[in-house]
């Protein structure tokens, strides 16, 4: 029996000026700003939108309702998540349940980091294999599991 196949690939995206995309990605229902650059292997879901001047590294995923700023770095293998599981289990379909996580401008993400539904403010960096369980409200850089404040 043959299985269901979904076409991965660019569908419904507004693209600022001068993006450079390196195939293959799946992006759809997104906004991407001027002079991006978007690495192979990234999903980008629907309403998210990316600022101007934001490097998105490959493996990187991207799911629906985030917002990251400008001039934002985002490494390679970042997961960012929008459910949090709050009723035991995957929400299934209800995305009642998903939060949105807003990332401010100027701000590094190194690889492999997970940001679960957060805010992070401006001038922040977010150390490799970090995991951000929590809003960042002020600059510096953050490293651990949970991420807390280095320096």
């Amino acid at each position: 029996m043959e299985p269901k196949k979904l076409k991965t690939g660019i569908k419904n995206v507004e693209f600022g000026s001068e993006v450079t995309l390196v195939e293959p990605t799946n992006l759809y229902g997104c906004i991407i700003g001027d002079n991006c650059f978007i690495g192979p292997f990234v999903e980008i879901q629907k309403d998210v939108t990316i600022g101007a001047r934001c490097r998105i590294q490959s493996h990187s995923f991207v799911c629906e309702l985030v917002t990251i700023g400008e001039d934002c770095f985002i490494g390679h293998g970042v997961m960012f998540i929008n459910d949090v599981f709050s009723g035991g289990g995957p929400a299934r379909g209800d995305k009642e349940k998903w939060k949105k996580t807003n990332i401010g401008n100027n701000v590094s993400i190194g690889s492999n980091a997970t940001i679960l539904p957060v805010t992070i403010c401006d001038n922040v960096v977010i150390g490799a294999g970090a995991v951000v369980t929590k809003n960042i409200n002020s600059e510096g850089v953050y490293v651990g599991n949970p991420a807390r404040k280095l320096k």
